[in-house]
């Protein structure tokens, strides 16, 4: 259970300032110990994760600590036992140890305690139940160490009440399987989800869309994504995923090419929707205006990888669509085909490079020609500007102008 300076302790600190804490703590009679996330990655040598702290105290008894010490506190979560104490010029959140006392599938209501073993019997997962010290002690109640090492991921006591206590933990437990399983999935934590699925309708759609976007986003989301698939963990929720498949081509390729991932592009490539599906799931998963509109756009703007293929070409794309749709369209257009080319960063460097052209007539400059068809001033500019485009961009404006002329009763 307590592993003696097991862990090297500079894989969780980011600032020797945050163990000024520790001493805190310490001088007002409490314990305070670094807890879940952060653990387990520095177990697993993976370094820089989120800060999260637990202690004995309880948050007045913090707060009180703190003050008496100089040490500014914000109320993060005070109901949940959680203060916010300012090190240097960042936030780490101290949670005190609770355990529940009713749960409802959404919230919980708990109470303070002195005891380490029942705060870590209220965690999820095993190896998110794993404490560590300032001197790198290590304290295990629930064997969380040795599933990590052998790549196992499962719920801490009887899988259904856990997940009974908070739907989304359906979810994170997909997510966990994804970057730390090493073999078949646990079949009793399988089994509790999929008799519990139906819970996920409890919960608000921000929770789900943000856990949802991590798990698109972990190393083996593909074979993740298909036992989900498979044992309709999200068909409560979102319509079934029917190209996961395509997923495998895109991860390879972005991690070829080096390109940025996006969780965004990964959920439009396994449901490669129409337009009516981008609008209905943009609305369902409450994605952000930006994100909205550029899901919508790669479902509803029709470019063809063709389009893509001829370097002076890119230019007309840029200024039609902007560059960050030419780069996502582009990808996801190769996914949804599985399609390699060979000049793939030459296409993505000089869409980079295009400079955006200014169209150089407005309105008022074909009503000055003195037109007698102003009723048609955006038919005219709209046309014209193609025909400005199709040039290259390299017609004038008092060359647009003698087309127009040409072109336009009524324009002298």
């Amino acid at each position: 259970m307590i592993k003696d300076n097991y862990l090297d302790i500079h894989k969780i600190i980011h600032s020797p300032q945050e163990l000024k804490l520790f001493s805190v703590v310490e001088k007002h009679g409490g314990v305070l110990r670094f807890v879940g996330g952060a653990v387990r990655d520095a177990l697993c040598g993976i370094s820089g994760g989120d800060l999260d702290f637990a202690t004995d105290l309880n948050p007045d008894e913090l707060v009180e600590a703190c003050e008496e010490e100089g040490i500014k506190t914000v109320p993060i979560g005070i109901k949940y036992g959680t203060v916010g104490v300012i090190i240097g010029n960042k936030v780490l959140e101290v949670t005190s140890l609770r355990k529940d006392i009713k749960t409802d599938g959404r919230h919980t209501e708990v109470e303070f305690t002195d005891n380490w073993e029942e705060d870590a019997s209220r965690r999820d997962l095993t190896i998110n139940a794993v404490y560590a010290d300032e001197k790198g002690n290590v304290f295990d109640y629930y064997d969380g160490i040795k599933d990590l090492e052998n790549g196992v991921v499962r719920f801490i006591g009887i899988p259904s009440q856990r997940i009974t206590e908070d739907y989304l933990r359906i979810l994170r437990f997909f997510r966990f399987y994804s970057i730390f399983g090493k073999g078949p999935i646990d079949k009793k934590a399988l089994q509790a989800c999929v008799e519990n699925s139906e819970g996920l309708t409890k919960l608000s759609m921000e929770r789900i869309r943000d856990e949802l976007f991590k798990i698109l986003l972990t190393p083996n989301v593909v074979k993740t994504l298909l036992i989900m698939h498979e044992y309709n963990i999200l068909g409560y929720i979102m319509p079934q995923a029917k190209n996961i498949e395509n997923l495998d081509f895109l991860i390879e390729l972005v991690t070829k090419e080096n390109i940025p991932v996006s969780s965004l592009r990964r959920l439009f490539v396994i449901y490669d929707p129409d337009v009516e599906l981008a609008e209905n799931m943009a609305t369902r998963l409450r994605l952000s205006k930006k994100e909205r509109q550029s899901f919508v756009d790669w479902a509803r703007k029709d470019v063809k990888l063709s389009d893509f293929l001829s370097l002076s070409n890119l230019p007309k794309l840029v200024y039609r669509y902007g560059k960050d749709f030419c780069i996502n369209k582009l990808i996801i257009l190769l996914s949804l085909n599985r399609q390699n080319i060979n000049n793939l960063q030459a296409i993505i460097s000089e869409i980079n490079r295009c400079e955006t052209p200014t169209f150089p007539l407005k309105g008022r400059d074909i009503l000055d020609q003195g037109t007698s068809e102003s009723q048609k001033i955006g038919v005219i500019l709209k046309e014209l500007e193609q025909t400005w485009i199709d040039s290259n961009f390299s017609l004038t404006k008092p060359q647009l102008l003698e087309i127009a002329a040409k072109k336009y009763k009524g324009i002298a």
